[in-house]
């Protein structure tokens, strides 16, 4: 075996986007469930859905614009200061969230069953999604609460402890929560604003499948948690609430494009490393786990040609036929995709799935020549795929969080 041991100082800029996107991750993970149901709900109740049912529908826009940023925003409060953060994370969350609902007059009298006078204003369900704004002040208001709690720290007398505890949350809480509303909500809306114009732009000028230029090599350098949680998730939840659907869901967990490049492995690879392959596409493909693809690319960097090939040419059979998911594809396996595609999407979805795998194949299998240039590598032997899994390791590592 090798005694190749890769550095891992996790001090340049790429570690610190790793550690932004897996902070991003720790946040949004757990709640995936959350953002199932919000799919499923969708993809039955709304007016293109299997079983339309308008009564039922109304849960779709509250679910997404504010039970869904308040989780996250829970979550990542607790990570930083644990169920004091979480709870002044959810609370200070809520202000962003209030800060973009949208305000309706009443014209008929009546607003959600009740009777108002005509003309008045009442606030709805409805604007930007904050889930970036979750992703701001859920950390940061724990961390802010934090430093308070360390501050007082052996200061509080005897028989105090709960009155402070619960002051110093509802106190830095409803100061964060304004903060949320005047100050966090409008920057956040327009910083959706303005990705959401260059995502429509890029679908307007048929150039989303340009993507993958940047979307697959971060794959492989563990930045995709921060493009895919961090912006990818919030525009498609955004454009579900609008379309019923997303494409954006699809962009970064498509599993066909490393599946194409472990069967060009399989197929046309070193002969010492064919073995590893079944296994390891079984994982990625029906398991979503695509970091296990990741050290066959380090070994031969040539390979993300293959992968950037598939991935665009996946968004573009997306693209053509209109189809999108429902919500995220969490893990980004075949399985996880068909969970949430919208009616009548599957021969897209599906197509396009195949489409990236077979590109992505063909591209790596010219890579090897077909088998033909891989006969002098013939000799290697598992060290090499060691390597890169070690490299692999150190570059995740790189950019965990450490907990607080």
């Amino acid at each position: 075996m090798s005694s190749y041991t890769p550095t891992a100082s996790g001090t340049d800029l790429r570690a610190r986007v790793q550690r932004f996107g897996s902070y991003l991750s720790g946040m949004v993970m757990p709640n995936i469930g959350a953002f199932v149901a919000f799919g499923v709900i969708t993809a039955f109740f709304i007016s293109v859905g299997w079983t339309p049912n308008e009564e039922l529908a109304r849960m779709v826009t509250p679910m997404i614009t504010v039970l869904i940023p308040l989780l996250i925003a829970y979550t990542g409060g607790r990570m930083v200061h644990g169920q004091r953060g979480a709870v002044i994370g959810a609370v200070a969350t809520f202000g962003a969230i209030v800060g973009a609902t949208t305000l309706v007059t009443v014209q008929s009298g009546v607003s959600n069953g009740e009777a108002v006078a005509p003309g008045t204003v009442v606030a709805a369900f409805g604007g930007q999604v904050m889930i970036l704004g979750a992703f701001i002040l859920g950390p940061l208001s724990a961390y802010i609460l934090k430093l308070f709690d360390h501050a007082i720290e052996d200061k509080v007398k005897p028989g105090f402890e709960m009155l402070i505890d619960n002051f110093s949350i509802g106190i830095i809480g409803a100061a964060m929560a304004i903060f949320g509303f005047k100050i966090i909500e409008p920057i956040v809306s327009k910083i959706t604003e303005w990705l959401g114009n260059g995502v429509e732009s890029l679908v307007n000028n048929s150039l989303l499948p340009l993507a993958s230029v940047i979307i697959e090599p971060a794959k492989v350098l563990f930045l995709n948690n921060a493009i895919n949680h961090g912006v990818l998730t919030p525009l498609g939840s955004a454009e579900v609430t609008q379309q019923g659907k997303s494409i954006l869901f699809m962009l970064e967990a498509n599993p066909g494009p490393g599946a194409g490049l472990l069967l060009a492995y399989f197929f046309f690879g070193p002969r010492a490393l064919r073995p590893t392959v079944p296994a390891a596409l079984i994982i990625q493909f029906l398991g979503g786990i695509h970091e296990v693809y990741f050290p066959y690319v380090l070994m031969k960097p040539k390979m993300i040609l293959a992968t950037v090939c598939g991935g665009a040419s996946g968004i573009a059979i997306f693209q053509l036929f209109d189809v999108g998911l429902t919500g995220p594809a969490a893990p980004g396996s075949f399985i996880a995709f068909m969970g949430v595609t919208a009616k009548g999407d599957y021969p897209g979805v599906v197509l396009g799935i195949l489409v990236a795998g077979a590109v992505s194949f063909a591209v790596a299998s010219a890579l090897f020549g077909f088998g033909r240039a891989t006969r002098t590598e013939d000799v290697i032997t598992d060290v090499e795929l060691t390597k890169a899994q070690e490299e692999v390791a150190a570059t995740k590592a790189q950019g965990k969080v450490s907990p607080a």
